[in-house]
């Protein structure tokens, strides 16, 4: 899901950065006025999480990869604030230390997978759950938050690269940057993540949130 350097052109990837650091700027401060000693540690699992799980790339069809995020499960754990900030390091240290995703395109992949993503999956718990206290219902909740939230990251992700043939080809007609129209982007993007990577996101995202359930309750930001 990570896009790459020349898929996107400038049109796209620079106002993705402005909006960007100003939302990151702003997680920033909203998690400076929640860090305890007792969070701080599982600030830095969650960033490490994020990136580990994003590491098993699987190569799909139409050119690009799929893999979890973990974003959903921070966000319902910690808040989507602190997903922001945990997700987006990530991301980060991938592009710039293992090339993942794309330098130039570091604002749109974080704006998609570290911004889009936990406030998604955050909404998706509150509306499901219902300030339920029944652990299935809270089980499903947690799954429907995962898998939502990265199928529709997904699809944001196709759309993004999609429209550049649109955006930006020659005068030939012949594109700039991402060669995929809409039609080849957005087919290969969702339909992967809708019957397997989202599957698999919510699956975890529901099994590690029963864990923190049963041992560190307190902690779960989405129940206070």
């Amino acid at each position: 899901m990570h896009i790459p350097d020349g898929y996107l052109s400038p049109q796209t990837y620079i106002p993705f950065y402005i909006v960007f650091i100003a939302i990151m700027a702003r997680a920033i401060k909203k998690v400076q006025k929640k860090l305890t000693a007792k969070i701080i540690p599982f600030l830095g699992m969650a960033a490490a999480f994020s990136f580990l799980i994003m590491m098993f790339n699987i190569p799909i069809p139409g050119g690009t990869t799929g893999h979890a995020v973990g974003a959903a499960l921070i966000a319902l754990i910690f808040g989507p604030w602190i997903a922001v900030v945990s997700v987006s390091v990530a991301l980060i240290l991938q592009a710039f230390v293992f090339g993942d995703g794309g330098i130039t395109a570091i604002g749109a992949n974080c704006f998609n997978m570290a911004i889009v993503m936990p406030f998604i999956a955050y909404g998706i718990f509150k509306i499901v759950n219902n300030n339920s206290v029944n652990p299935k219902r809270m089980g499903f909740a947690a799954f429907l938050a995962g898998y939502v939230s990265l199928c529709f990251t997904a699809l944001i992700t196709a759309i993004e690269f999609g429209i550049q043939p649109i955006i930006a080809s020659s005068p030939e007609g012949i594109p700039l940057y991402a060669p995929y129209p809409l039609k080849i982007a957005i087919p290969a993007m969702a339909l992967e993540h809708l019957l397997l990577f989202g599957i698999v996101e919510g699956v975890v995202t529901a099994l590690v949130f029963r864990y923190f359930y049963n041992s560190n309750k307190e902690l779960i930001e989405v129940l206070k």
